[in-house]
């Protein structure tokens, strides 16, 4: 049967109505589910029903047994895998977004979505400092941005020999190195992987003790060299240095790819441009919404400078689409049919304005200094200089690190993944959401020192 008018408005409103419960109680909650709520969703399993099911009864059902197996992430005191919340406008815009659900391919299958787009690439181009003219994406992540990015990069360098690679592959091709840091990210070098260019054949140069590349030990550069580098990383928040590079770059026409992830966020903020410095000259820049932006998942952004090179890369058509000679969203992504992510970009930015975002960076990054300041007061180590939104901590020796941080996740008031850097176990904390208040750090501080100490304590 299918359902009539009135059956998906009351779906909506008790959508609505749950999701609202769901919001009032995020901040009374431990942070990750107890593990009886984990068991309990094997009742969403069995064997598929030959007839349907009621849709108020799928929603409960959902709610009942999903809602508590959720991770708070959505709360104040998540601190994990550089995670931010949803923005109040952005989680509204999302819900109105999947009731218009638009494809965001073509400018005629949605207006709203490309135009949305353009204006938020407008504005955030601004915001972070780079080229009006720059080709702007809207992918998934900062995994398919990098591999936007990456295409682009193969698509210029490639074409100055005479090589198409999108008509003739990489079969025979001119070789083209790829240079990243000792500290690169494993979603760069995932999208190496996909553009074609393997991971186990680039050039790695050595970083320095905060985790940022020893520019000084570049090798020479031509005009078929990738040089990737990255603007936070994700242990410690560093930068590469971005402006030495490029120049150089600049000088040898090699092309200069930037993993900004979370890290490019800091040249909204006044206090912290200055980490950022030089990235307006790098020829393609990823990163994504879904962290310090604070819209809902999924939602990554690629720039590339000169926007024919993306759109050259991901340009596609057919007989039957419908393509203008204006600006087509799918041109400038790996995906064709997708979600309008642009319109929760747009509400995200048109809510915060410029200096409400500037404040929200600012904020956090203050917030991981008191957490650092607070840590090292009780006698831990603090393993690096705490210049962004990344704190690690060592809690004495490797085991007792690990054993800190499996009571903290167990006891719930908030929650810390762990890492390893420079060959010490650390606990790693990302203060990366709008929700998170001077309470909750102080709260959630409480709690670290109280079961390191309790922890630390035990023979």
């Amino acid at each position: 049967m299918m359902p009539t008018d009135s059956i998906v408005m009351d779906l909506l409103r008790e959508a609505e109505r749950r999701s609202e419960v769901y919001q009032s109680r995020i901040r009374e909650r431990r942070v990750a589910p107890a593990p009886e709520d984990v068991a309990r969703l094997e009742k969403l399993a069995g064997p598929l029903a030959d007839d349907p099911t009621d849709p108020i009864e799928v929603l409960k059902l959902l709610d009942e047994y999903g809602s508590a197996a959720t991770v708070a992430s959505a709360g104040g005191r998540y601190f994990g895998f550089v995670t931010g919340g949803s923005l109040p406008a952005a989680l509204a815009a999302n819900w109105l977004a999947a009731a218009w659900d638009q494809n965001a391919a073509f400018r005629v299958m949605s207006p709203v979505a490309s135009r949305l787009e353009e204006i938020a690439s407008e504005w955030l181009c601004e915001l972070l400092g780079l080229s009006r003219q720059s080709g702007v994406g809207f992918g998934t992540g900062a995994t398919m941005a990098n591999f936007a990015g990456l295409a682009a990069a193969r698509h210029a360098l490639l074409a100055r020999t005479g090589w198409n690679v999108e008509d003739q592959g990489l079969f025979g091709a001119p070789e083209i190195r790829v240079i990243v840091g000792e500290e690169v990210h494993i979603s760069l070098l995932k999208a190496l992987t996909l553009v074609g260019f393997g991971k186990a054949r680039v050039s790695t140069v050595p970083a320095d003790s905060q985790g940022r590349m020893r520019a000084e030990q570049l090798p020479p550069l031509d005009d078929r060299t990738i040089v990737c580098l990255q603007a936070g990383n994700v242990n410690t928040g560093a930068f590469d240095p971005i402006a030495e590079v490029c120049a150089r770059a600049k000088n040898a026409r090699a092309w200069v790819h930037v993993d900004g992830a979370f890290g490019l966020w800091a040249a909204v903020a006044p206090a912290r441009a200055h980490l950022v410095a030089g990235v307006r000259e790098a020829d393609s820049i990823a990163t994504d919404c879904h962290k310090w932006l604070n819209v809902p998942y999924d939602c990554g952004l690629i720039f590339v400078k000169k926007s024919a090179h993306l759109r050259n890369a991901m340009t596609f058509n057919a007989a039957y689409l419908q393509a203008t000679v204006a600006r087509e969203p799918s041109h400038f992504t790996p995906e064709a049919s997708r979600r309008a992510r642009g319109v929760e970009v747009w509400a995200a930015l048109r809510s915060l304005g410029r200096r409400g975002l500037a404040d929200m960076i600012e904020r956090n990054c203050r917030q991981a200094a008191c957490f650092a300041e607070g840590l090292r007061a009780a006698g831990f180590s603090i393993l690096h200089d705490v210049v962004l939104n990344q704190v690690l901590v060592s809690f004495g020796t490797p085991e007792q690190t690990r054993r800190v941080i499996d009571e903290i996740q167990r006891e719930g008031t908030c929650w810390c993944g762990g890492t390893q850097w420079q060959g010490q176990t650390a606990m790693r904390i990302s203060v990366s959401s709008w929700a998170t208040t001077d309470e909750d750090v102080k709260q959630s501080l409480d709690a670290m020192v109280r079961i390191a100490r309790r922890v630390l304590s035990q023979k």
